[in-house]
């Protein structure tokens, strides 16, 4: 089985609070004079107190167009990401030439070269390695990716493989009368990245790593008809948000099924799960997830507690929410756990973990 030897999150160095990001939105997406008492009523209702941006606040109204957007996304991964990937590679005691794969995602910028390219010298990644940059999984690709690295491993079981998600959520920020899925994400979406570092299962841990769970196997689940419900339409200004309102509908009519097949295939139910890492996709999404599996009370608790002190951070937030449920919960050795997430396409992808 794959190995978790680290999980490592960071978080860009501006930190707010909600009413100082409701402010900012009120600036940049409602026309002048307008009554923004909905705007607030929506920051308040999200459940976040405080999040973190990859610029200063008043940087913000001084880009230009998508140009701009990107060039600041490009700056701010890199070095958001080498933080993350050089922190993550430590923890598991391993140096950035022992890592044969790299796959980067994020859904907030692009790159070419590619982010995992620029990296790549910069932290002295062997000039063989393999890359795989992600584009378009949205907040699904930190369980997505790693099951990736998972399917990689299960073949070349004497390599080491790293997942990094970046995503600068700020960055994609629209300016004048916005229509309402961009004044949610407004209040909802934060910046951050994290890393994730695997073994196959022939790889000795390093001497003195710590470590996390095993990964048994991932699972993945479209549900055709739904392509608009999530995503971004590409625009001359940059991102804009889609989100349907029926997500949260979406997620309890399919979720229980799609968790249950998924177990009964490795001979458990849900009875047997000792913890479920969820992203944090916002209060509703977390709403809709606990009531289709009827998850006890607090077993969501890490996955709340995360999006109150960071927002969502897209394809970051479940890697964060791993992170902080093995440095905060960490489940009895040898039960089973869930990871999951949801995302564009609309889509689902599950993750079993061995802890």
């Amino acid at each position: 089985m794959t190995r978790i030897a680290a999980v490592h999150g960071v978080l860009p160095p501006h930190r707010h609070t909600q009413r100082d990001l409701a402010d900012m939105a009120a600036r940049h997406c409602l026309p002048a004079g307008a009554d923004r008492r909905a705007l607030d009523r929506l920051h308040d209702g999200t459940g976040v107190r405080t999040r973190h941006t990859a610029l200063p606040l008043d940087r913000y109204g001084d880009i230009d167009g998508f140009g701009a957007a990107n060039d600041a996304f490009i700056t701010g991964a890199v070095e958001l990401g080498a933080e993350a990937l050089d922190g993550a590679l430590r923890a598991a005691g391993l140096s950035p030439r022992d890592v044969d794969l790299l796959v980067f995602t994020s859904v907030t910028g692009i790159a070419a070269p590619s982010v995992d390219a620029l990296l790549a010298g910069r932290l002295g990644l062997r000039p063989d390695v393999r890359r795989l940059p992600l584009f378009g999984l949205g907040c699904v690709a930190g369980a997505a990716g790693l099951s990736r690295l998972h399917d990689y491993l299960l073949g070349r079981p004497d390599d080491v493989a790293v997942l990094l998600s970046v995503e600068l959520c700020s960055l994609t920020l629209q300016r004048g009368d916005v229509p309402p899925a961009q004044l949610v994400a407004t209040a909802l979406f934060g910046d951050g990245a994290a890393a994730v570092v695997a073994c196959g299962a022939r790889r000795r841990p390093a001497a003195g790593a710590g470590g996390g769970p095993t990964v048994v196997d991932g699972r993945s689940r479209l549900y055709p008809g739904t392509e608009r419900m999530l995503g971004w339409d590409v625009t001359g200004s940059g991102f804009r948000v889609v989100l349907d309102p029926a997500v949260p509908d979406l997620v309890r009519k399919n979720l229980a099924a799609d968790v249950d097949a998924f177990l009964t295939d490795h001979g458990l139910d849900r009875r047997d799960v000792t913890a479920w890492v969820s992203h944090a996709g916002g209060p509703k999404v977390l709403e809709a997830v606990a009531e289709a599996l009827d998850l006890p009370d607090g077993a969501l608790d890490v996955s709340r507690r995360s999006l109150a002190e960071v927002g969502n951070l897209s394809s970051a937030s479940v890697l964060h929410v791993l992170r902080d449920t093995l440095a905060v919960a960490p489940p009895p050795p040898g039960t089973p756990g869930v990871l999951l997430a949801m995302g564009p396409g609309f889509c689902t992808e599950l993750v079993l973990l061995r802890w």
